[in-house]
This record gives C-alpha cells, structure tokens and sequence, in this order.
C-alpha cells in the first residue's frame, strides 16, 4: 500500500527521535498507526507483571486501557476505588507495580520528555519505583527543543486537558490560554524533564505516527 505523505513524514521526523532517545538510555520503538502500537506496548508487557498507568487520553485512544481491563492483566487500576482514600491508596501502591503506562506531554527532537502532573503520580513513577516504564507518543508530540516542549505542554496541552475536569476552576479553563497562575485547582505543579533514562532501558518510547492525545 503506498503511504500517504503524513505516514512518510512522521516516519522521518520519528526515525531522528529514535536515535537521539537511544543515545540517551531510553529504549525507542516506532510504531505507524494505533494498532502497531497496541501491539508494541503489549509486547513490552512481561507475562505475571502486576501493571498500572498514569491518565492518559493516549493510552485509551489506541486501545489499551480495554487491554488491561481485561482478564488477562494483573492490574491497580485507581478508578475502581469506591473512595478518594482508596483512589489514594492506589495511586501510592501503582508507584510500585512491575510495568507503568503513560503517554508523555512532549518529546524534544533530541531525545527529552517533558511533562507536567497536577497530582504527580505520573511524574513520580517515571522517576522512581515501577521496574519498567512504557511511554506512548503520537508524533503531534514531537517538538524541536526542550523549550518548545515546556512552552507545548503550559500553552497547549494542560489549556486542553483542563477541559476535561469541569469541576476544576483555573484560569484557563475560561480562556483557553496559560496565565501562569497558582490557583489552588491549578493542574501544572509537577515539571519534569527527563533529559536521559537511567538506568539505560527502564523507560521504553513508543513513537506513534499519527496524532494521538493532546
């Protein structure tokens, strides 16, 4: 089948961000549409690991979160708790599972992650705990520099995600646009940029060639 010139840019555009991600200890994989990487991710899977993951509307767009719901995952899943104590429980044990799922806010074309947490669960199991952390990017995700991903991720991703927790009340929830603020519901506490994985092959990057997520 001939490839459109989308699947043949993001093919090139991915194929440096590979090489730069290896040359900084992650493990980088590139996979052409929501279904490879289906695929990809559940092949990094190790059979008996106990499996958790950070929100992620990328996560659910190719398929996953259906995957381990199902019956054939050991998985702490948060959004089974019948209280807020227990969602907190959760979260704490999933710092210690075996496999942890995100997406990630940005990727830097020389091989960063950016991303920006309001609770930092997410950030925290990236930098510590799970045995192995599998990372799913679409290629809307890639960026030139390390800046660019900040500047991604405070002016558009988080503006957008925001939309997503009605009840949550922040500046740019109204306007759509980043003001920088420290509103107590404010979901851009926790920065991190992880400039290189270590040890070497902990964190696993997905590169998904079509737009995923925000």
């Amino acid at each position: 089948m001939t490839k459109t010139p989308i699947q043949l840019r993001s093919a090139a555009a991915c194929k440096t961000v590979l090489k730069n991600l290896e040359r900084r200890g992650f493990e980088a994989f590139y996979c052409e549409d929501k279904k490879a990487a289906l695929a990809k991710v559940l092949e990094l899977i190790p059979a008996g690991d106990v499996v958790s993951w950070g929100g992620s509307v990328t996560l659910q767009e190719i398929g996953l979160m259906d995957e381990m719901r199902s019956w054939r995952y050991k998985v702490i899943d948060r959004d089974t708790a019948a209280t807020p104590e227990q969602r907190t429980d959760l979260l704490r044990q999933a710092l210690l599972c075996d496999t942890f799922l995100m997406s990630s806010n940005a990727v830097s074309e020389d091989g960063q992650l950016v991303n920006i947490d309001g609770t930092g669960n997410r950030v925290a199991a990236m930098v510590y705990g799970p045995k192995s952390v599998i990372v799913v990017a679409g290629v809307n995700k890639i960026v030139k520099t390390q800046a660019d991903a900040l500047a991604r991720v405070r002016m558009l991703a988080a503006p957008v995600n925001i939309q997503r927790f009605p009840q949550l009340q922040t500046p740019c929830m109204e306007t759509g646009v980043c003001a920088d603020c420290n509103a107590p519901d404010c979901i851009c506490n926790y920065i991190l940029t992880t400039r290189r994985c270590k040890p070497a092959g902990k964190i696993k990057v997905v590169l998904v060639g079509e737009s995923l997520g925000y």
